[in-house]
């Protein structure tokens, strides 16, 4: 499929080539033809159905036109956003796994549910721990949707302020990072690492490369 693609759009870049021959005049008288043979088809097709190697001729096209000549296009600049998404979607395939997760064991659930009743001021993720330390794993989100779905506090909380009153207060000392990683036009994966001050929400971007594990 990508030698023909790749052949589909090698004809329609020679054709082009071949249009620089023919004077202003003819390619003008052209233009207006194809113009009105445009506003034809969209009075009669309601949505028109191109092909891969179309659809990479108009994406990289619609880039040379100014904005307000993009308009006069059978397509929309959120249909081209669709495309390039596609694309992205088809290159960067994983394997799938099956939906939702797997159910939790009973005896995983009994336990957790044992360890809250005997220990009312633990937390889940204190419980996690103490289920890890007996040789069995189980992730402190699951231990969070068990007590909760049994109705237990899953984070009972202590003497002292709660977590939203420790943030506002230590605001202007807190730094949140994100590592993050996005396309661009040309299929490139970008990675980025940023910082966000809690206090002011300002973000500082500490730098965007291609390959994060580079030396140097």
């Amino acid at each position: 499929m990508a030698l023909r693609l790749l052949y589909l759009i090698a004809l329609r870049v020679f054709g082009w080539i071949a249009l620089l021959a023919r004077s202003k005049a003819s390619k003008d008288a052209e233009i207006l033809v194809l113009r009105h043979q445009l506003a034809v088809l969209r009075r009669q097709v309601a949505t028109p159905r191109p092909s891969w190697a179309d659809r990479a001729i108009i994406s990289a096209l619609a880039r040379l036109l100014p904005r307000r000549r993009r308009h006069h296009l059978f397509i929309t600049p959120r249909t081209l956003l669709r495309w390039h998404a596609d694309l992205v979607k088809r290159r960067w395939t994983y394997p799938k796994r099956g939906p939702g997760r797997p159910p939790i064991r009973p005896t995983i659930r009994a336990l957790v549910l044992r360890l809250a009743a005997e220990n009312p001021d633990w937390g889940y993720r204190h419980i996690a721990g103490q289920i890890a330390g007996l040789g069995r794993k189980v992730s402190p989100a699951t231990v969070w949707a068990i007590l909760k779905k049994a109705g237990f506090d899953p984070a009972p909380r202590h003497s002292g302020p709660t977590w939203a009153q420790f943030l506002k207060a230590q605001a202007s000392g807190i730094l949140a990072c994100d590592f993050f990683s996005t396309e661009t036009v040309m299929l490139t994966r970008l990675y980025c690492f940023a910082l966000v001050e809690h206090a002011t929400r300002r973000v500082h971007v500490l730098g965007i490369t291609t390959n994060p594990i580079a030396q140097g």
